[in-house]
């Protein structure tokens, strides 16, 4: 689907298909998108803007060199959006074209990011005179959304944590449930880190305007905030894993102190039942009559004074 905005007169009007490009002067175009194209749509674009379109694998790449490149004619940037999938997230790549004043954008997908930009470009569309604006625009709606996923998990690792602090309900699921938290924020880090260098990239660009330098510089500190709480979401996560293990380790030593005792406890009987089982003709307790309940009451009576000894250190 190639949808194109331009300007006419005072308006910002929208049209699409292949054709739409037609009789649009390019002095009037702002924003010039391309979302699943066909091989004959690409082409059409490509001869018609004399671009490059990447492929996804070229898209996806994390070289400098792939993520941003600029000349005298064009500045092109690629960069990863995340998009929902199955419960968690994964990276769907982007490509921006800025050449002159108007903005080329392909991707495949349905972004988040694009339908907001939609949505403000129909409301608001007098306010965007160039591609600049609205590349820089969705960087910010970017931001903002990762912003909002950031915020979620730091809530759902909240609550993680009360898990963690009750005994009842410690087990192997919530370490799977740490390591997901813990994939989760090392994508997201990974996909503000991408927002970061192009913002960066444009701002020591030559061809970037100055007058929208400060908007680029604010979204900056936004990123900066954001890896401060990605990192401190790490911390976290280290501190539950960690919080986790020792509660292990301490119903595995409860367990050993329980086998422990139980040894311990039956040691002085099994020591008195083996001394009885030796059977030797000169041991005066065989031919006595009480002898069995003797030896058992022995055993039992050795038995509590272990048991006694014990409760008294507060070993149990």
């Amino acid at each position: 689907m190639i949808t194109v905005y331009y300007r006419d007169n005072d308006r910002l009007q929208k049209v699409q298909g292949v054709n739409c490009l037609n009789g649009i002067d390019y002095n009037h175009l702002v924003w010039v998108d391309l979302n699943q194209l066909s091989d004959e749509e690409e082409k059409y674009v490509e001869t018609r803007f004399h671009v490059n379109i990447p492929d996804n694998k070229q898209m996806m790449e994390i070289e400098s060199s792939s993520r941003y490149f600029e000349n005298d004619r064009h500045i092109i940037a690629n960069s990863n959006f995340l998009v929902p999938l199955n419960g968690t997230y994964k990276p769907e790549p982007a490509s921006f074209i800025l050449k002159e004043k108007y903005l080329v954008t392909y991707r495949n997908y349905d972004l988040r990011s694009f339908n907001e930009m939609f949505k403000r470009l129909e409301i608001q569309g007098k306010n965007y005179l160039n591609g600049y604006q609205v590349l820089v625009t969705i960087f910010e709606i970017r931001i903002d959304l990762d912003a909002d996923l950031i915020e979620g998990i730091a809530n759902d690792i909240t609550q993680t944590g009360k898990l963690v602090t009750d005994e009842k309900r410690v087990n192997k699921d919530l370490i799977f449930k740490i390591s997901f938290f813990q994939e989760m924020n090392m994508l997201l880090r990974q996909n503000i880190m991408d927002k970061q260098r192009v913002m960066q990239s444009l701002l020591r660009s030559d061809y970037f305007p100055e007058e929208y330098s400060p908007r680029v510089r604010s979204m900056l500190k936004d990123i900066t905030s954001l890896i401060d709480h990605t990192d401190f979401g790490f911390e976290r996560l280290e501190y539950l894993q960690e919080t986790f293990l020792g509660l292990i380790n301490l119903e595995q030593n409860k367990i050993i102190k329980i086998f422990t005792v139980v040894s311990v406890i039956f040691m002085p009987p099994t020591l008195i039942a083996s001394i009885y089982g030796m059977n030797f003709n000169s041991m005066p307790e065989l031919g006595w009559n009480y002898g069995y309940l003797f030896a058992v009451g022995l055993m039992v009576l050795s038995s509590l004074i272990t048991l006694y000894i014990f409760k008294k250190n507060n070993w149990l």
